[in-house]
């Protein structure tokens, strides 16, 4: 039988959730059609979460890179239909740049089966490893000591 409930005392971590510690995109942005598709659908969420308009953008982009960026080539790269007009890699740097949007990094990243991490998480991930390659280095002391007892 499940024990009851107390409803005095606060339920500290039904609502927590870890913190999410790489940058992606929406399953529902990066699923489905082709990849023009997707980085369509990618570009389009980054304009409309960055909470700007497209004019913003397109010129704080143009200041980013010294090239004449317009709103219309933003609306190109956003649209599914208009597969002629992709966006390039330094233009993506800039997209990326003005609207801080950083799960346009996830999304590439993702196509090689990687994820993106913030700096901050380096020393942890570092610290991971160096754990990992001690304990490996203290297995292999500990099979070499049984085998050299063994061999007495």
């Amino acid at each position: 039988m499940p024990k009851a409930r107390d409803p005095n005392t606060l339920d500290m971590f039904r609502d927590w959730r870890p913190p999410q510690v790489s940058v992606s995109l929406p399953p529902e942005v990066t699923t489905g059609g082709n990849l023009g598709s997707q980085l369509a659908r990618a570009v389009s969420r980054a304009l409309k979460a960055a909470g700007r308009s497209r004019e913003e953008i397109a010129a704080e982009m143009s200041d980013y890179l010294g090239d004449e960026i317009s709103k219309n080539m933003l609306d190109a790269y956003a649209s599914e239909a208009r597969e002629s007009h992709k966006i390039t890699v330094e233009r993506m740097m800039a997209l990326i740049h003005v609207t801080g949007q950083h799960g346009l990094l996830g999304f590439i990243a993702e196509q090689f089966g990687l994820v993106v991490v913030h700096e901050r998480y380096r020393d942890i991930i570092d610290l991971h490893f160096i754990e990992e390659q001690e304990q490996a280095l203290a297995a292999r002391k500990s099979a070499t000591l049984a085998r050299w007892r063994a061999g007495r």
